[in-house]
């Protein structure tokens, strides 16, 4: 049913009124809430990152999918290679054979995992420790595997070293809270302690460079921060690129790296352009969520989202939706908020905003509503939407090709 061979031709959501339109129509023997991955704006976007990416091999975040299918036919695509798992139980899940689906072959844990039960089931299974490969950035975590099985009870456990790709700026440290190995001597020492240690291998570096992937260099109506946050990235781009491959550099002097991996959606170009990349993370472009209309060099097509129903009408220029409040991770605030796009002009309550069982709107457009009609919204964040519902309907050709189960329709809920 997902098939992402060809991009498409024509591109209807930049029609947005025919678009959200067209998406009504085709479900319009669904009943609300029900979420939806148009075709042809997830082929779009698969094939414009393999685009951005210059030839650089992508490995898919599927925390920014967690759709089986969707991850599937991706990798199907050539340029996509392998996936950044965000815990290791889910990464056992990819990689398990099982009747009529073989599991996949490269998985990298994107972090450390403290589940003793999947690191003995990791251990103790030779297909999965040899398609597996964990994340470190200490000693610390080292132990706690060889205190769940001993090195000479187990397979050898392959791991990533991640330096952190934060920037060190005149008004000081900008970027996430990540691994504590920032230089390439700590990269170099921390190396050193995991090829000299008996099970463990270490076999790639991962790093990623939040301020610059994960931060919007165009928000809108803020044009004085935005000036400011290019000039950071700027800035943050020139450190990393040297730091980068000086730690790169030192570790491979220790141990014959298969894999560098940096970067994500909104630094495909730059991670791409750094020689000591051999890989790009990305995958909350193949869905677009609201959070990537902020970057002035991309644009990813909304590709997924999900529709509520009109059920109160407490004023003439207000409308009451049942449910909304699938608020996105991160700092508290009106851009982690699910965003109406259809019909367009709708504002949220400020005392109200996203409810967990209603959320009313209000506008213009509100006025022509009635119980029972469809709103159409964008999650802030692409893989989120997952964990609130069971499967997405996949709309192409202006009807419900069919459904595909998310990670918690097949009973999946990793964290």
């Amino acid at each position: 049913m997902i098939d992402l061979t060809a991009a498409p031709v024509t591109q209807p959501w930049l029609d947005e009124r025919n678009y959200w339109l067209s998406l009504t129509d085709a479900t319009r023997e669904l009943d609300p809430p029900y979420a939806v991955i148009h075709l042809g704006a997830l082929a779009h976007n698969a094939h414009d990152m393999l685009r951005r990416a210059g030839g650089k091999p992508i490995r898919v975040a599927s925390k920014s999918v967690r759709v089986r299918e969707v991850l599937d036919a991706v990798l199907a695509l050539p340029g996509y290679e392998g996936v950044l798992a965000y815990t290791l139980s889910e990464a056992l899940w990819l990689a398990t054979d099982e009747p009529e689906l073989p599991g996949l072959r490269d998985v990298v844990v994107g972090y450390p995992t403290a589940e003793r039960g999947a690191i003995a089931r990791l251990a103790r299974v030779p297909a999965l420790a040899a398609r597996v490969t964990l994340m470190v950035d200490s000693v610390a975590q080292l132990d706690l595997i060889d205190a769940v099985v001993p090195p000479g009870q187990r397979e050898i456990i392959r791991v990533a070293l991640e330096l952190d790709a934060s920037w060190n700026g005149p008004a000081g440290r900008i970027g996430v809270w990540r691994s504590p190995v920032h230089t390439p001597a700590a990269a170099r020492t921390l190396a050193e302690h995991i090829v000299e240690r008996p099970g463990f291998a270490l076999v790639g570096m991962m790093s990623y460079e939040a301020q610059i992937a994960g931060q919007g260099d165009d928000p809108a109506g803020k044009p004085a921060f935005a000036r400011t946050v290019r000039w950071m990235q700027s800035r943050s781009k020139a450190e990393l690129l040297e730091r980068r491959a000086a730690a790169v550099a030192a570790v491979r002097e220790i141990a014959a790296l298969e894999f560098v991996n940096g970067g994500g959606t909104g630094s495909l170009e730059f991670t791409s352009s750094d020689p000591s990349c051999t890989e790009i993370a990305a995958g909350s472009g193949l869905f677009g969520g609201h959070l990537f209309d902020n970057y002035r060099d991309f644009t990813p097509a909304p590709a997924m989202a999900f529709a509520l129903a009109v059920v109160r009408r407490p004023r003439r220029q207000t409308a009451t939706v049942l449910g909304g409040g699938w608020i996105a991770s991160g700092p508290p605030g009106p851009d982690r908020m699910p965003r109406p796009v259809w019909p367009m002009g709708l504002t949220m309550a400020p005392r109200e905003m996203a409810g967990e069982v209603q959320t009313p709107l209000s506008g213009l457009a509100a006025e022509a509503l009635r119980p029972g009609d469809r709103v159409w919204f964008r999650h802030t964040k692409s893989g989120e939407l997952s964990e609130h519902v069971n499967e997405f309907a996949i709309v192409g050709d202006g009807r419900v090709l069919g459904t595909v189960p998310s990670y918690r329709g097949e009973g999946k809920a990793f964290l």
